[in-house]
């Protein structure tokens, strides 16, 4: 598997980076992160809900529902790029479209050091790399197999067309200490006549996280060439030259 290929018309539609922490911060300090940055004026808070059914006597039963804020969500000014600083984590995403790998994880490291600032972590817990692609295939349709190495299998005594789907594997990866989470599913076309896929990798790693900066970045570094080795693992040639 080859993980250095560059295609022009690469089908990200979203690049997420994400690091959860072990914090005792509070939520109005977080907003704190967000200081000094005039590009990323759009806020919203996020909470965290909550639910739970009792069952008492007679057959009553009661149900509750709670909602605790955890956080905040920034957008900037052109709706490029969003991060998140909740009490449990960190998390910076660009949507379309994707310049590269620098400028990502440079704008993404730069609010990091902030948040890392302001939420002062006594632990990183986890980290993970989530790129969502969509590959629109033209019609007709004949195998998705044509463009996708991975694909659901149907039983020959069932009809073989197939209008939708939702797929996903976990696989571990001992060499980066990790594992990938890839989810497949058939979404509204983006235009008539093509039929739009989308191909969702999610590399991670839970365990032996460096907790300083350098070396927690060069292990994003491995997750990123990792997530591309999945990624030219999981398409066809047939699927290459729709992004060429």
């Amino acid at each position: 598997m080859t993980s250095n290929i560059h295609y022009p018309n690469a089908p990200i539609t979203e690049a997420v980076l994400d690091i959860q922490v072990t914090s005792t911060v509070s939520v109005e300090t977080l907003a704190k992160v967000n200081e000094g940055e005039p590009d990323y004026p759009k806020f919203d808070k996020l909470n965290a809900a909550s639910g739970a059914m009792m069952f008492g006597p007679d057959s009553n039963t009661f149900a509750t529902a709670t909602s605790q804020p955890i956080g905040y969500l920034f957008r900037s000014s052109d709706g490029f790029h969003i991060y998140q600083a909740r009490l449990n984590g960190f998390t910076f995403s660009r949507l379309f479209p994707y310049p590269h790998w620098s400028a990502f994880s440079s704008e993404g490291r730069r609010h990091w050091e902030k948040y890392k600032a302001v939420a002062q972590p006594s632990a990183i817990t986890r980290v993970a790399l989530r790129y969502v692609n969509r590959i629109d295939i033209p019609l007709p349709v004949n195998d998705f197999a044509d463009y996708l190495r991975t694909v659901p299998q149907i039983s020959p005594d069932l009809p073989q067309g197939l209008s939708a789907y939702f797929m996903q594997l976990v696989i571990p990866f001992a060499d980066i200490k990790g594992g990938s989470v890839i989810n497949q599913t058939i979404i509204e076309p983006a235009k008539p006549e093509v039929v739009s896929l989308v191909l969702d990798i999610d590399v991670f790693r839970t365990v032996d996280i460096p907790q300083n900066d350098a070396e927690l970045w060069d292990l994003f570094d491995e997750l990123r060439k990792k997530k591309n080795e999945v990624f030219e693992a999981s398409i066809t040639e047939e699927a290459r030259r729709l992004f060429r």
